[in-house]
């Protein structure tokens, strides 16, 4: 490995260490605001990080890259700047809710991490729909996950899953939608105004439908604060940047799966912060869908065409 591979990769690594821990923060302001509240003032905060970041690259861009700078000025650019920002943020706002409901429904942060991470086998899946074919280690990751996700959720005694972990499954669906639409917007959109757009939209979806159902008090939003500084500042703000510079010259599958270690990072923050323990049968389940997250990642080499 070399010193660039090095520095990518511990980049990478401090991305899934902040999201990991940011599971511990989310329950914690849970105590305090509404999960719309809360929502609303991370991604709202990640924007306003992010900000001044694409400010001064916007401003270098004219000096560097005149041309680009230009197209960026362009009414398409701007046209694809607002429609993969709602689009985004559409999907990111609905990650987040749903993963703040799941809390607020006494889920454990470690266990939301994991289920949070089958976002990874999802977008294969959802990517068959899409006229994208998966192999059948692909599909075999799948089962594995599914499989990991039934020891991890329903208990011994009953067939039947928690109203916080279901929340959290859906939170993850709308994570491997909002992958897609990412995958799709920034061929044409920086990656990093498109983070700053999609906070931006989050954030008036979380302020609509904060006004709608919750009336969050000011004492609470002050009680809540550490964890909406964290969550906002570092989760939303710092992690997503970290991610863009962490991913450049690395190889995708290696990014993915160090990324992907955030769901073993939440385990650990919520052990040594919350005290929370998890039984024999969901740390199995933990494994198990640990396994299929690493078999998801796994290149599959093409098959040769033979000669006719």
């Amino acid at each position: 490995m070399t010193s660039f591979q090095l520095r990518q990769s511990i980049l990478l690594l401090i991305t899934a260490v902040i999201w990991g821990s940011s599971f511990v923060a989310q329950s914690i302001g849970m105590d305090s605001v509404g999960p719309f509240t809360f929502t609303t003032s991370r991604t709202l905060l990640g924007a306003i990080v992010l900000l001044p970041l694409v400010v001064w690259r916007r401003t270098a861009l004219v000096k560097t890259d005149p041309q680009e700078a230009l197209r960026r000025s362009s009414r398409g650019y701007r046209r694809a700047f607002l429609m993969g920002g709602l689009s985004c943020g559409l999907c990111l706002f609905a990650g987040e809710a749903f993963q703040q409901f799941g809390l607020v429904f006494h889920t454990e942060a470690g266990k939301a991490g994991f289920i949070t991470s089958l976002y990874i086998v999802l977008v294969p899946v959802m990517s068959t729909f899409l006229g994208r074919r998966s192999n059948l280690l692909m599909w075999t990751s799948v089962a594995v996950a599914c499989a990991g996700l039934w020891y991890l959720c329903v208990p011994p005694e009953g067939i039947s899953i928690a109203l916080g972990d279901f929340f959290v499954f859906l939170c993850a669906f709308a994570f491997a939608v909002h992958i897609l639409v990412i995958g799709h917007f920034v061929k044409t959109v920086d990656a990093v105004e498109l983070s700053v757009s999609q906070f931006l939209f989050a954030s008036l979806l979380g302020f609509i439908a904060t006004a709608l159902f919750e009336t969050p008090t000011y004492q609470g939003w002050i009680e809540a604060l550490p964890a909406i500084l964290f969550a906002g500042i570092l989760s939303n703000g710092v992690a997503y940047t970290l991610q863009v510079v962490g991913q450049r010259g690395m190889n995708e599958t290696a990014a993915s799966l160090i990324m992907s270690l955030e769901s073993v990072f939440s385990v650990i923050a919520g052990w040594l912060v919350l005290g929370q323990v998890l039984t024999v049968r969901e740390l199995a389940g933990c494994v198990v869908m640990g396994c299929a997250v690493v078999l998801a990642q796994i290149p599959v080499k093409p098959r040769r065409s033979s000669a006719g």
